[in-house]
């Protein structure tokens, strides 16, 4: 006989032999009764050192003092030898006899007492965890009580969002999606590095009450999950933001980061009362409650029911928000307190998150200066992290290239009317930023474009290579596999081959066409000739032997596929040519120099028209799993992918397929198939010859078959988080549904491979590619920046904040932080002073600066002075280059001088960050002219003010900006001549914490407002109000042709300021990391000599 009891004392039960008839006891129920049952009461002494036998003696022993029964010492004492002499053997056996009786009514009585006990702990335990649920015996019962407790959290809920509202902030409430766990799709269940011994009996017995308790049988309700109920409350998420555009979705669990206590664990958001009131908020309350009573007593209500409304004042029944002022927030647990921060001051929250998300983090202590010390230490670190960026920002500026022709943009034009469908809203931007790199900076472009999987970054590749081609330079697009490479060399020949009006050259170089190959080396020289106009590859792009004769763009798509090797060569190779990376999932360092602004990125996330997300399935391999999915696939006309890691594993897959679907087509694609096989396989699947492909991670990058909608990935634990993103990406390429099954061996799962697992199932909505390289950066950390570890530094107080105490040392050593703008349009009548090229009807372009040919001859020379002047930095630099050209070619002639006015005034405003210009008219009619700088602050023009000559700003021209940007209600208006008012300067917060936030929101909003100005028209189309902007007044009465010199009066001090200032701020900068650089390689030498010395001298260290 068993007894099922909890265990205590030792969670493993030790059964004995039968002895003495005694029935086999687990030896952890005597101490679990003796201290649940005040009839057993044993010494410590007795629990800790007596064997299991005395134990269970003494349990007798007691039960004898409590019942009237004979002595346990009389009972079970041995006859003496005068005893046994006399006494027959029937006597004997008597004896016998009457002992087993008394020994099975005590087993009965102990039974009993046993299970009474039992009983009323498992009614105790019951009742703990299931709370109010535990008296329900019936679904029915239960949803009752649900249903009542959903009233109560929707109301709370509201109430929170209303709190939340009153101080400016939107608070949404995230539900955690369940999923029955028949249909879970995530269930890993024996995790590699984690103990799989059995459970205790506290698990055996929460298991029986959870399946009796009819609980988890009631959808979105609470759940008992590890011996605990949770309810549906303490399972939900938040979403809070503000307009200022900061945002924090969390989740009970989740690791947080503040600014002033470190890290802690988010538990969930409350509504508490305030405690600190403003003293308009304490007149209010007195008011309120005064207004009340007296409301009360005109009703004439007892005092009885007067006295109970004011003791509710200030408590959690007063719902008056003016007698009980309350507020949202969000309760945070640290090591040593738990922590309620106000949802108005959430943006100094950031989720955790750095090299090891497996590794949990500590939690901080409140209290001491720990916290406050890491601060410093990472402080440090990313001042000198600062200086290497800017170092590097300084670097990529003397790097020119000359850029493109802006002229050749009307075929440019032509070749975007080829494009079959209509560009996303992100995508336009995309093109703009492009174009800015390419025709607007003089500088190397190097540009990420972040995007879905399908969400058109190849159309922003294909624009850049046609512009450089135009140009009459050679483009290449380098891609990760052959079937890729095919896929674009058949989209390419398509849109600019020499079936297509516009007639390039296109050639493909992969592996087999080696230089030693007849074809290989027939197309190297072609290349170094000149004769290939663009060349689509793979890694034989990279190969040393290939020399291109003017390479002006390189494409690299699929930039996480490449090693470090290949990398190191595409170095070489773009040294000095523009390149466009394209990925879905960046690697985290790509990702983490992308949000440093060290790299320039666009992201699409904008999906195309009715694309539907992916559906996605994770959970255990299964073959009547498989069946079904195919099965279901089959069914609807559609086709499937099987994708498997490795090349052994195809056979055994293909085994599989046929015991499932003995009549079934299946076609293999891998790389170690001749050349050309894979992409033939893939095609003769694409044209519908076969039912499922089976293939390695080659059809990772593009293939793109719309009747496609089912993959089924095995092995899933062994791919990376990118290559699962890009196989999903497969499918679902068409307004057909998709779906993604991630099939997962159980004993192979380990700690990041089940958290990449779960961010497939998580991330599942369109346009969540930069999401999910998010996630890898989360698991996996983020590696070298700049060549120097921060990753530790990182840890030490979450990625979020890092980049933030980085950004903020940048912007300390920078000084003058005014973003510059690429382009200016200028929008003035007769279109004077524009240089955006239109088409005059005839093919050619307008506004383009050009130097007369009659001038300088030379066409190679005068289109690379075109180029030059066209985007100097400063107007001193086209004064050295004007007077460079008069000793050369003589004086410059009057049209050109005329256009030289233009490119001083573009020089100007690009500095200064203008990107519009144009007149408006004033309720009197005369017509102001209005630049827009959307990037500008009064600050920034406070401290331009002080560096001109009379420290005062210049006359004739008024800075406006919007009340948005002040302290006050009203536009702050920094008229010219005027000394400015610095008292509108002074903090908007006493903590400088606080003022930093307050930059940054500017920033964020600075950064959205930079829009190029391209397609404007008219001023008429943007709302001018809500940007900062100069104010140049009568613009109007000046006559045509003086306007641009007019604007050149007044723009041109200020804009000599902050040249100045930027190119001493990239000075400085420089010369402290090769100051660094030159310390760290003393350190090292050194290094390098006490141990050659210490070698010599025979120590090993």
């Amino acid at each position: 006989m068993k007894i099922n009891l909890e265990i205590v004392a030792i969670t493993i039960p030790t059964l004995v032999p039968i002895t003495h008839g005694f029935i086999a006891t687990p030896s952890s129920w005597i101490p679990t009764l003796a201290l649940r049952n005040p009839l057993l009461r044993l010494p410590t002494s007795i629990l800790s050192s007596q064997s299991l036998a005395d134990m269970e003696d003494d349990v007798e022993r007691k039960l004898d003092n409590e019942e009237p029964l004979e002595s346990i010492e009389n009972s079970w004492r041995a006859p003496s030898r005068s005893q046994q002499s006399s006494n027959t053997f029937s006597a004997q056996l008597e004896t016998f006899k009457d002992e087993d009786r008394e020994t099975f009514e005590r087993q009965k009585t102990i039974k009993k007492i046993l299970d009474e006990d039992d009983a009323k702990w498992k009614a105790e335990r019951r009742k703990k965890i299931m709370g109010k649920y535990a008296d329900a015996t019936t679904v029915e019962e239960v949803q009752k009580i649900q249903d009542e407790e959903e009233r109560q959290i929707e109301s709370e809920n509201k109430r929170k969002a209303l709190v939340a509202e009153s101080s400016g902030v939107s608070l949404e409430i995230l539900e955690k999606e369940y999923v029955p766990e028949e249909e879970s799709k995530f269930q890993p269940q024996n995790v590699k590095g984690r103990s799989s011994s059995g459970g205790s009996w506290f698990d055996d017995i929460d298991m029986d009450i959870e399946l009796g308790a009819n609980i988890n049988g009631v959808n979105e309700g609470p759940r008992v999950v590890n011996g605990k109920l949770i309810s549906r409350e303490n399972q939900q998420g938040i979403r809070v933001g503000s307009a200022g555009g900061w945002t924090l979705e969390v989740f009970p669990g989740d690791y947080v980061v503040h600014r002033k206590y470190g890290i802690g664990r988010f538990d969930k958001a409350v509504v508490k009362s305030k405690t600190k009131l403003t003293k308009e908020e304490k007149e209010a309350m007195a008011l309120r409650r005064n207004e009340i009573v007296k409301n009360m007593v005109k009703e004439k209500q007892n005092t009885t029911a007067i006295e109970a409304v004011v003791a509710e004042f200030g408590t959690e029944k007063d719902l008056d928000p003016i007698s009980n002022p309350q507020l949202t927030v969000l309760e945070v647990s640290y090591s040593d307190a738990t922590v309620h921060i106000p949802v108005d001051k959430a943006y100094r929250l950031s989720r955790y998150r750095a090299g090891d998300a497996v590794i949990k983090p500590r939690l901080s202590r409140v209290k001491g200066e720990a916290w406050n010390k890491a601060k410093k230490k990472v402080e440090e670190d990313t001042i000198q992290m600062a200086q290497d960026v800017l170092a590097l920002y300084a670097t990529r500026e003397t790097l020119t290239r000359s850029p493109f022709d802006p002229t050749k943009e009307v075929q440019m034009r032509e070749f975007e009317k080829t494009f079959p469908y209509d560009p996303t809203p992100d995508q336009i931007k995309c093109f703009e930023a492009v174009e800015n790199d390419m025709v607007w900076r003089n500088r190397p472009m190097d540009r990420l474009v972040c995007g879905d999987v399908g969400f058109g970054k190849t159309e922003v590749a294909f624009r850049a290579l046609f512009r450089c081609v135009a140009n009459g330079r050679q483009a290449a697009l380098l891609s990760p596999t052959g079937v890729l490479a095919a896929q674009h060399m058949k989209n390419v020949v398509k849109r600019m081959g020499e079936d297509s009006d516009f007639k390039f050259r296109i050639a493909m170089l992969r592996g087999g066409m080696g230089k030693n190959t007849k074809v290989g080396k027939e197309l190297r020289e072609q290349i170094a000739e000149g004769n290939i106009d663009i060349i689509v590859g793979t890694h034989a792009l990279l190969s040393s032997g290939l020399k291109f004769k003017d390479l002006g763009l390189l494409v690299v798509d699929e930039e996480q596929r490449f090693g470090v090797k290949q990398k190191e060569r595409l170095k070489l190779i773009c040294n000095g040519i523009d390149v466009l990376t394209l990925s879905a999932t960046p690697i985290p360092r790509t990702l983490q120099m992308s949000l440093s602004g060290i790299r320039d990125t666009s992201t699409i996330r904008s999906p195309p028209p009715m694309r539907k997300p992916t559906i996605t399935y994770v959970q255990e391999f299964s073959k009547d799993f498989v069946k079904e999915a195919i099965s279901r696939e089959l069914r609807r006309g559609g086709q499937c992918y099987y994708v498997v890691p490795r090349i052994a594993q195809l056979d055994e897959a293909e085994a599989i397929m046929k015991e499932l679907f003995p009549r079934i087509r299946i076609i293999q694609a891998h790389g170690r198939m001749a050349r050309g096989s894979a992409e033939d396989n893939v095609a003769a699947f694409a044209e519908g010859k076969y039912d499922v492909l089976l293939a390695t991670t080659v059809i990772e990058n593009g293939v793109d078959i719309p009747t496609v909608n089912t993959i089924i990935i095995s092995n899933a634990q062994a791919f990376g988080m990118s290559t699962l993103y890009q196989l999903r990406g497969r499918v679902g390429r068409s307004s057909l549904q998709g779906y993604a099954y991630f099939m997962h061996k159980d004993d192979a799962i380990t700690e990041q491979s089940a958290m990449r697992l779960q961010a497939m199932a998580d991330l599942h909505e369109l346009g969540s590619g930069f999401d999910v390289a998010n996630r890898d950066l989360e698991i996996r950390g983020a590696g070298s920046l700049l060549g120097t570890e921060q990753s530790g530094m990182a840890a030490k107080v979450g990625f979020d904040l890092y980049m933030r105490m980085l950004k903020k040392s940048i912007r300390q050593l920078r000084g003058l932080d005014l973003p510059m703008v690429p382009r200016t349009n200028v929008l003035l009548p007769g279109e004077e002073g524009s240089l955006e090229i239109t088409d005059d009807g005839d093919g050619d372009a307008t506004h383009a600066f050009k130097i007369p040919i009659k001038y300088i001859p030379d066409e190679k020379e005068r289109i690379r002075q075109e180029g030059v002047a066209r985007l100097a930095e400063s107007t001193e630099q086209l004064v050295d280059m004007t007077n460079e050209w008069k000793d050369k070619y003589g004086p410059l002639p009057l049209r050109l001088q005329s256009k030289m006015k233009t490119l001083h005034l573009h020089a100007c405003t690009r500095t200064l960050g203008i990107d519009l210009v144009g007149l408006v008219r004033n309720v009197d009619g005369t017509k102001d002219c209005v630049l827009r700088s959307p990037g500008l602050r009064p600050r920034h023009w406070a401290y331009i003010s002080q560096q001109l000559p009379r420290k005062i700003p210049t006359k004739g021209i008024d800075v406006i900006f919007p009340s948005r940007l002040a302290r006050t209600e009203e536009d702050i208006v920094m008229e010219g001549g005027i000394p400015i008012d610095f008292s509108i300067l002074e903090p908007k917060h006493e903590d400088e914490d606080e003022e930093w936030d307050a930059l940054d929101e500017e920033e964020v909003e600075a950064m959205k407002e930079i829009s190029s100005s391209m397609f404007v028209k008219s001023l008429d189309e943007v709302e001018l109000e809500e940007y900062p902007r100069f104010v140049v007044r009568n613009m109007g009465s000046v006559k045509k042709g003086s306007r641009v010199d007019a604007l050149l009066k007044v723009l041109l001090p200020a804009a000599r300021v902050v040249h100045a200032k930027q190119s001493s701020d990239k000075e400085k900068a420089k010369v402290a990391a090769e100051l660094r650089e030159k310390r760290e390689s003393i350190k090292k030498q050194k290094k390098e000599q006490e141990t050659l010395s210490s070698n010599r001298l025979g120590y090993n260290f």
